[in-house]
């Protein structure tokens, strides 16, 4: 669509394809001219009562005039948004700006047959955003009193409505800038709405394999044998134009032909027919599909724009889309055995959801959890990514009470601020593990179509880390943690008991429990069992009991060398039951094992050997009956003690939101609009001292003055009006921090002295070239900071400090955060840099003021999340007294902003 209004041009980055409360999707853009048809039929095919409430009068069609005057608009003073859906408009949204130029008045008009799917709520959540764009800041709206669903639409919407009933309608009037209820209520619809969206992808009536084939071996075969061997509870049905009978069922050639509805597609047919099957799925009504081709990476921008194609059609039809390159979807449900993947078998059933990204590590990630025996919920394999992400998967889960925690495979992000929101809320309720390469987010993944980063590299490990996740490196790491949180409870701290049948791994396993920041609270390397099973086993339980029984231990690690004449299983057995009993978690090593009957790692569950289910173990958390066991002492207690860190993090005090009260936000606005106006394309535009002391002024954050000058009689003018003794230096980005080098000079008290100062620099920078030179009040002394800020394509806001010098300069030794900030979040990001020690009094120097570095770190995040615009924030030095912050020297820069990938209204990632 590339229609403009009646002036200005068409705000392409309105557009946004949405996710409806029933699960479906729809596209959400602007108006236009050409869309007076289907709105003249939209309008025609409502009931009276419809048109009744929204016109207040029956109109049984549009005049010509009104067709115009409601598809022309300026995008500015007038604003309409269509909801559409296979070509057909399903909702209308508007706004016209009032004699007060910060009010507009709002209608809506929603399509019969899809009113109660959200439609509404979300046209108001974009024409929202649109109007705070154009510098409206309230919303009116006029309605029937017996019009329940719109009333309801904006009662539900989390703003401050007032209402008054007026004249026989109810007029409504409230503020539209988001609050943290509106935000809520919009991440709690969003929430339901995407949730719903994956749950009936994974839990589908009926599924068509789209490309199923006689020929063993091939995708399409298996695909189809792998849903009719798993069990799935639903009719499966294969399409295949060239085959009569397939898998001992007729076969259909088209899924048109097929009788019934179909929920689900999975499609395994050559690249160049996908764009008519997901067609011809759309006029199906399929609720989604999973693409199985393959061959959209490394084949250059043809294969990027097919992928695109894919996705617009898939969505603008009411379809999500998994793939393409996807393996496929699982759910062990017992009222579902869904396996629309290409694994030979149903996985064993579990509490563990696998998300993956691309067909190598999903197939990695899969055979290591069934190697380990480890049971899973349901398995999203997103291959490239291009519609169902690893957000999609978190919103799902959440909610599923089949899943305990989570394992996500990462390559790349399609919104990182988003997963961050959501990761966070989901760790709060269950373990989220994730793992990454270490440069997801710098290096574009084939077939990925995202955006990267220009961050720290360790920007996107600390997003992950403020997000509450567990952060591993490898599949296997993953799956190290993820066999003790879906088997056991988790551990209250980090006081683990060591149990051993070695006194030589006693003192061994208790070094490697606290390298792994856990605390031996008990030890018993003298356990004998090669005395017989009679005697051995008794005496196991009652030392793993009387180690797990005392309240300060939270965890217990068992340690044993091969025991002659007990099988593993019997004496995973009697440590199965020592824990169920005490409620802790027990992670076991069994080194030195070569019995072939068992890998080096998994968990040992009901039906291997003699651990067997009961009621009581299954109260316990929910969790499969299991025991996780390792090959080594030290892979147990390093995937325990990650363990133990998310559980702090989960019990900690999160704090409350912070922000700055006295923030002039109108007022920087203004500001930031002007500068704005001189920037030209992609380049920054660098505030001088002046307009970056005003700007920064918005937000209480004061620099120190300075005064450049030519003359030594200019230099002696400004140091009068500051006031000796000042500081001069030069003005070099370089040298001004350059003690050693001359680039600095302090405390100069008089004239005099200043004019010989003036001079030894030029004499001693001249080597360096020409350089102006500035003077400074002197400040009080105090450690040294550095703070930076800027807007990442990938990440959005990102607020970085280091301690000035060689922390940052050498050693790299930064912290970073994304806001908005909690309290809990700032006081973390201040104590992040290694040597943060240092502001807490260090070798004999005093405290400094840590509140004080506090509130400008979140003045300068709050700052920097509210204006996009400002591209570059840079201030070196802060100097952190004893009392007080003062910040030294400023760079501010700013440039046209790239749309952020979260914002206050739903919409689904850019693919």
């Amino acid at each position: 669509m590339a229609d403009r209004g009646e002036n200005g041009e068409y705000p392409a980055h309105w557009e946004a394809d949405v996710v409806l409360r029933d699960g479906s999707t729809a596209h959400l853009r602007p108006i236009a001219p050409s869309d007076a048809g289907e709105l003249q039929r939209m309008h025609t095919s409502q009931s009276e009562a419809s048109i009744y409430l929204r016109f207040f009068t029956y109109k049984s069609k549009l005049t010509s005039k009104e067709l115009a005057r409601f598809t022309g608009v300026d995008h500015r003073d007038r604003v309409a948004f269509v909801t559409v859906r296979g070509g057909a408009i399903i909702g209308v949204g508007r706004y016209d700006r009032l004699d007060d130029p910060a009010e507009a008045e709002v209608a809506f008009n929603i399509a019969d047959n899809t009113q109660g799917k959200g439609v509404g709520s979300i046209l108001l959540e974009h024409l929202a955003a649109a109007a705070r764009e154009n510098g409206i800041e309230r919303f009116s709206a006029e309605v029937l009193p017996e019009n329940r669903k719109m009333l309801t639409v904006f009662a539900e919407a989390g703003y401050e409505v007032k209402r008054r009933f007026d004249d026989g309608v109810v007029a409504l009037e409230f503020p539209i800038d988001p609050t943290d209820r509106s935000r809520a209520v919009m991440e709690a619809r969003e929430h339901r709405a995407e949730a719903r969206s994956l749950g009936g992808l994974l839990a589908p009536r009926s599924v068509a394999v789209v490309g199923a084939s006689r020929e063993w071996g091939s995708v399409g075969y298996s695909l189809l044998e792998n849903l009719i061997e798993g069990g799935f509870s639903g009719p499966v049905y294969g399409i295949n134009p060239d085959a009569l009978e397939i898998a001992g069922m007729v076969s259909h050639a088209s899924i048109a032909e097929v009788p019934g509805d179909v929920d689900l597609a999975v499609i395994a047919v050559p690249r160049p027919d996908l764009d008519a099957v997901i067609a011809d799925c759309a006029a199906k009504d399929v609720r989604g599909v999973v693409v199985v081709t393959s061959g959209f990476d490394g084949a250059g921008e043809g294969a990027a724009e097919q992928q695109r194609e894919l996705v617009r059609l898939a969505r603008s039809n009411g379809m999500r889309l998994v793939g393409p390159a996807s393996l496929g979807l699982v759910n062990t449900a017992s009222d579902v055995r869904l396996n629309a993947s290409v694994a030979p078998a149903m996985p064993k059933a579990g509490t563990l959801g696998l998300f993956s990204q691309s067909a190598a590590m999903g197939i990695i990630l899969f055979t290591t959890a069934s190697r380990r025996g480890v049971g899973v919920s349901s398995v999203v394999s997103a291959g490239n990514r291009a519609d169902v992400s690893g957000n999609d998967a978190m919103q799902f889960w959440e909610d599923d009470d089949a899943t305990s925690a989570v394992g996500l495979y990462l390559e790349s992000f399609g919104n990182p601020r988003k997963f961050s929101r959501i990761a966070r809320r989901l760790a709060r309720s269950k373990p989220v593990i994730v793992a990454k390469s270490d440069y997801m987010g710098v290096r574009l993944p084939p077939g990925h179509a995202v955006r990267t980063t220009q961050a720290p590299l360790g920007a996107v490990d600390e997003m992950l880390r403020q997000s509450g996740v567990i952060r591993v490196q490898t599949n296997e790491q993953l799956m190290d943690i993820a066999q003790i949180v879906a088997s056991q409870p988790l551990p209250a701290g980090g006081r683990v008991s060591i149990v051993t049948n070695s006194p030589a791994l006693a003192d061994v396993v208790a070094d490697a429990v606290v390298q792994q920041g856990l605390e031996p609270a008990r030890t018993n390397g003298g356990l004998e069992l090669d005395d017989g099973q009679s005697r051995a086993l008794p005496r196991l339980n009652r030392a793993l009991a009387a180690a797990l029984e005392p309240e300060e231990v939270d965890a217990g690690l068992v340690v044993l060398l091969p025991v002659r004449g007990i099988a593993v299983a019997t004496l995973a057995r009697a440590i199965y039951d020592a824990g169920r009993a005490a409620g802790k978690p027990v992670v076991v090593a069994f080194s030195g094992l070569l019995d072939p009957a068992f890998p080096a790692e998994g968990v040992l569950e009901e039906g291997e050997g003699p651990v067997v289910a009961d009621s009581s173990n299954r109260a316990l958390s929910g969790l499969q009956p299991a025991l996780p066991y390792f090959a080594s002492p030290g892979q147990a207690a390093a995937a325990l003690g990650q363990i133990v860190s998310y559980v702090r993090w989960r019990e900690r005090d999160f704090g409350e939101p912070v922000g700055v009260p006295d923030a002039d936000v109108d007022r920087a606005e203004e500001l930031v609009a002007g500068h704005l106006g001189r920037v030209s394309d992609t380049e920054l535009l660098r505030l001088d001292h002046a307009q970056a002391a005003e700007l920064l002024g918005c937000y209480g954050i004061s620099v120190l003055e300075s005064a450049a000058f030519e003359t030594e009689d200019e230099a002696v003018a400004a140091a009068g009006r500051i006031g000796y003794p000042v500081a001069l230096k030069t003005t070099d980005e370089h040298l001004r921090h350059r003690l050693d080098l001359g680039g600095v000079r302090l405390n100069v008290y008089d004239e005099e002295s200043l004019r010989g100062n003036i001079r030894h620099m030029r004499s001693i920078l001249e080597p360096f070239g020409a350089v102006g030179l500035e003077l400074q009040a002197m400040a009080p002394s105090g450690q040294g900071c550095v703070v930076r800020a800027l807007e990442d394509p990938l990440l959005g806001p990102l607020v970085s400090y280091g301690l000035a010098g060689d922390a940052v300069n050498l050693l790299d030794d930064w912290a970073h955060v994304i806001p908005p900030l909690s309290s809990t979040d700032l006081a973390e990001f201040v104590r992040s840099p290694r040597a943060a020690e240092k502001l807490f009094g260090y070798q004999g120097l005093p405290a400094v003021d840590v509140a004080a570095l506090e509130d400008v770190l979140n003045r300068v995040a709050t700052l920097k999340d509210q204006h996009p615009e400002i591209a570059l924030l840079e201030f070196n030095p802060v100097l952190v007294a004893s009392e007080g912050v003062t910040i030294l020297a400023a760079d501010v820069r700013i440039g046209n902003p790239a749309e952020r990938t979260d914002s206050a209204r739903r919409s689904m990632s850019k693919f």
